[in-house]
């Protein structure tokens, strides 16, 4: 270390350097000519990697998911030797922000009951649901997102995008979702309080397709805790770090977030560092 110390530096001749830090300058001499050791070169080849996961998984992963991802690929190496690396060479994941909610609106339909308790957990696809809406910046003014999200499986089952959160937003994602799955009688739909779930319109959605409305308590969103942990995760792994200039744009890149890195390629922790399409084809198989 004081070798590459000394070799970074140029405002000092070798010879003080040397002796200030109590090394002999024919050391420092016959260190900077010696050819890289094989782990230096290893280390120079799996640096490389991680770059190229960091780059591919979008400044999102920390240590932990991307030595997972590593050895997904078939790469043989230990977890502090990436974190090592990491902070060697200053890698690091996007920061997360906090970001305030907006309350719901003031509702004079009748609310469902809350079905769901802590830990929040499912025994197979399609048996409980659950649904938000977000809202995301753009140059031209907000875009909402309305999401529907599988609970056993975190994949997005069905989502929808508009300039406007109206119940049409929440339908639109909800339909979606019972186009692509097949989800039985009685398998819970969980959301907030907003007007766009309790009003008339989307509980006869919700009741021609066999589902079970369930909502969060007031002013509880822990109660929706999974949707909560969806958004901050786009949120930080995308719309913090973008600045979209029209609606379509964000479209476009809320689009790929979803289908092409969440569902398939994003590592989750909770499903043993798998996608949800990889939980779920390995669940089919099992």
């Amino acid at each position: 270390m004081r070798y590459a110390w000394i070799n970074e530096q140029t405002g000092h001749s070798v010879m003080r350097m040397c002796q200030v830090l109590g090394v002999s300058p024919s050391g420092f001499y016959a260190w900077r000519h010696r050819a890289p050791s094989a782990r230096a070169l290893d280390d120079a080849r799996l640096l490389q990697r991680i770059e190229q996961l960091h780059e591919q998984t979008r400044e999102a992963y920390g240590s932990e998911r991307i030595w997972q991802a590593l050895r997904q690929a078939g790469e043989a190496c230990g977890r502090h030797r990436v974190r090592r690396l990491r902070c060697e060479h200053d890698i690091r994941t996007q920061r997360r922000r906090r970001y305030l909610r907006t309350r719901s609106t003031y509702q004079r339909e009748p609310v469902a009951p809350n079905h769901l308790a802590w830990p929040f957990r499912s025994s197979a696809c399609d048996r409980i649901w659950v649904a938000d809406i977000t809202y995301l910046p753009t140059q031209q003014g907000w875009l909402y997102l309305a999401v529907v999200l599988d609970m056993y499986s975190r994949r997005v089952v069905g989502w929808a995008m508009a300039d406007r959160p109206q119940q049409e937003l929440a339908g639109a994602a909800l339909a979606m979702a019972l186009a692509h799955r097949q989800p039985t009688n009685g398998t819970i739909h969980h959301s907030d309080q907003g007007v766009q779930y309790t009003c008339k319109a989307y509980r006869q959605q919700l009741a021609e397709a066999g589902l079970v409305a369930s909502m969060s308590r007031k002013a509880t969103p822990y109660d929706n805790a999974m949707m909560e942990s969806f958004f901050s995760s786009l949120k930080q792994e995308l719309t913090h770090h973008e600045r979209f200039k029209t609606r379509d744009e964000a479209r476009s890149k809320v689009f790929d977030y979803i289908e092409v890195f969440y569902n398939r390629q994003r590592l989750h922790s909770s499903l043993d560092y798998r996608s949800p399409a990889m939980f779920e084809q390995l669940d089919c198989v099992a």
